[in-house]
C-alpha cells in the first residue's frame, strides 16, 4: 500500500466512526427508550385509550418517526425531538385522561349526593306523614267528635280551677299534642271556644268563658303556633251539653271546645 492510499483509508475510517458517533449518540438512544415506555404505559391503560385516543395516535406515530430516524446516521438531535414529542402526547393523553376522570368522579358524587338527599327528603316526608297519621288518630281520641261545625275536641273543667281561667298543668299533655298536631298540618286552623255553667250572670259568665278559651289559645302562640290560625270565641252558659240543675250536668257544660279546619284551612260556620 503506498503513502496515498494508506491516509484515505485512515481518513475514511475516522469519518465513519464520527458517523456512527452521531447515530447511536446515547442522549437519542435514552429518549427513545423513554418515550417507547411512555407510549408502552398510555397504550395499555383502558381509560386512556377511551378518553384521549388522538393524543395516544398522535404519540405513537411520533414515536415511530423518531424509531425510523434512529437508523439514519446524523439524526441523533430528530430523533430526540420526535421522542419528546412522543412523550408530551403521552403525558397530555395521561392529563386529560385524569383531568375528565376527576371530572366523572365529581359528578358521580354529585349525582349519589343528589340521590341521598331525595332518599331523605321522602323519609322525612313519610316520616312527618306518618306522625301526622299518628297524631290525627291521638286527636280523634282525645274526646272529639265530628260535628257540622267540623271536628271538635273538648277540654274539660278538669283543666281549669273552678272559677279561673288559668290552665292546669294536667293541661299540658293535651297541648302539647295539639301544637304537634298544628305544626305538621301547617294549613289547618282551630277556632277555642269558651263555656261555662250557669252559675253567676250572664255577663261574668261570658268573660270568663272567654278568658278561658284564650288562656288556650296563648299557650298554643307561647308553643310557637301562628295566633293567625287561631281564632277565639266565648259563649258563656250558651249551647249547654247537660243540664245545669247537677253538679255533674254543670261540669260537663264548663269547657272548652277546640274547632278544627279542614286540611285546607276552611273553618265550619260560627254559632
Amino acid at each position: 500500500m503506498n503513502l496515498a492510499s494508506g491516509v484515505f483509508s485512515g481518513v475514511l475510517i475516522v469519518a465513519c466512526a464520527g458517523l456512527a458517533g452521531c447515530a447511536t449518540h446515547p442522549d437519542s438512544e435514552q429518549a427513545l427508550q423513554q418515550a417507547s415506555s411512555e407510549f408502552q404505559a398510555v397504550k395499555e391503560d383502558s381509560n386512556v385509550l377511551r378518553i384521549a385516543p388522538k393524543d395516544v395516535i398522535r404519540a405513537g406515530e411520533s414515536l415511530a418517526r423518531a424509531d425510523r430516524l434512529s437508523s439514519f446516521w446524523g439524526s441523533g438531535n430528530d430523533v430526540v425531538h420526535y421522542a419528546y414529542l412522543s412523550q408530551r402526547y403521552s403525558d397530555i393523553a395521561r392529563e386529560h385522561t385524569q383531568q375528565v376522570l376527576n371530572q366523572e368522579r365529581a359528578a358521580k358524587l354529585e349525582l349519589e349526593r343528589q340521590r341521598l338527599q331525595l332518599a331523605l327528603r321522602e323519609a322525612k316526608l313519610l316520616s312527618v306523614q306518618q306522625q301526622g297519621l299518628w297524631l290525627e288518630e291521638q286527636i280523634i281520641n282525645l274526646a272529639t267528635t265530628q260535628t257540622d261545625r267540623g271536628l271538635v275536641m273538648t277540654l274539660g273543667d278538669v283543666l281549669f280551677d273552678t272559677g279561673a281561667a288559668e290552665l292546669k298543668n294536667s293541661a299540658n299533655r293535651t297541648v302539647l299534642k295539639l301544637v304537634q298536631f298544628l305544626q305538621l298540618n301547617p294549613k289547618r286552623v282551630v277556632r277555642i271556644e269558651g263555656y261555662t255553667d250557669s252559675t253567676g250572670g250572664q255577663e261574668d259568665n261570658v268573660k270568663l268563658s272567654l278568658a278561658r278559651a284564650q288562656a288556650v289559645a296563648d299557650m298554643l302562640v307561647d308553643l310557637g303556633i301562628d295566633e293567625k290560625r287561631i281564632q277565639v270565641e266565648g259563649y258563656g252558659d250558651q249551647y249547654p251539653v247537660d243540664v245545669n240543675a247537677t253538679e255533674r250536668g254543670r261540669a260537663q257544660n264548663r269547657r272548652v271546645e277546640i274547632v278544627f279546619s279542614d286540611e285546607k284551612g276552611q273553618l265550619g260556620a260560627v254559632r
